[in-house]
């Protein structure tokens, strides 16, 4: 939905307007462009949380020519893995491997597999399993029934995505059932303030862990580019909290693999 509409925008502007609206944008930091747009916000009622942030991932993908360039770069944390892990390639998967990527008649659908392969089973049902197992729950998923999932592929594009809207087939047949307020709001998702607990309760597990040094020693990451996001996201000027807890998480794992060995 995002990469076919925005890139059929961005055709219309060559290479050298695109890096022009990058840099200007990128003129305000995310903290004052939220400022800046708060009588926005009030005017319209609208849900503008964060939005600085999402102008500037959004100025990164101005420069992307190909479609599968952004898709890996709107699914990635770090724009260049390999130069933030010590000694390292990006390995050989579905996402960077062409010949393993599904052959599909449209980049749609090679997104929606590629999402089913990789994105489904190591994120969203890995979350849902562990939730539920926790309080002793066993789920089921029934849009993954194998004759839902068949039936889904089968169905041209435009039953899928009409007039800009996604998941327009299924909405026909809610709107039979279900009312319509019910079902034309924006997601509610169930995010944590993570930005907030590393720069309070958790800023100095977080600096123990993130210490230039300490990084310099144990000679997994480069400490240049995670220091430079640390003292940013210290300071207000980013939200870096998913860029961190990736290497955040792996620190801990390590810590913890020493003190059992």
């Amino acid at each position: 939905m995002l990469t076919n509409s925005l890139q059929k925008k961005l055709s219309y502007l060559p290479m050298s307007a695109r890096k022009a609206l990058a840099q200007i944008i990128k003129t305000l930091s995310p903290a004052s462009w939220n400022k800046f747009l708060i009588p926005l916000q009030l005017l319209t009622h609208g849900n503008y949380s964060n939005l600085g942030e999402k102008l500037h991932k959004g100025s990164e993908l101005l420069e992307i020519t190909n479609d599968i360039s952004l898709y890996h770069r709107i699914i990635s944390q770090w724009n260049d893995p390999a130069a933030v892990v010590l000694s390292s390639t990006e390995p050989l998967t579905t996402l960077t491997n062409p010949r393993q990527q599904p052959q599909t008649d449209a980049f749609f659908h090679q997104m929606m597999a590629l999402d089913m392969l990789t994105y489904l089973p190591d994120d969203i049902l890995c979350k849902v399993d562990r939730a539920a197992m926790a309080a002793s729950l066993e789920t089921r998923i029934p849009f993954l029934d194998h004759r839902v999932v068949e039936f889904a592929w089968r169905l041209p594009l435009p039953l899928k995505v009409h007039d800009g809207q996604c998941k327009w087939l299924l909405r026909q047949v809610l709107y039979r059932y279900v009312p319509k307020e019910l079902m034309e709001r924006p997601k509610m998702g169930f995010g944590v303030p993570i930005d907030k607990w590393l720069r309070g309760p958790l800023r100095d597990w977080a600096e123990s862990l993130l210490n230039e040094s300490r990084l310099k020693q144990e000679g997994y990451f480069n400490p240049k580019p995670i220091r430079k996001k640390w003292l940013e996201h210290l300071s207000g000027q980013h939200n870096w909290e998913f860029h961190l807890w990736d290497v955040l998480m792996f620190q801990a794992w390590l810590e913890n693999e020493k003190h059992n060995h």
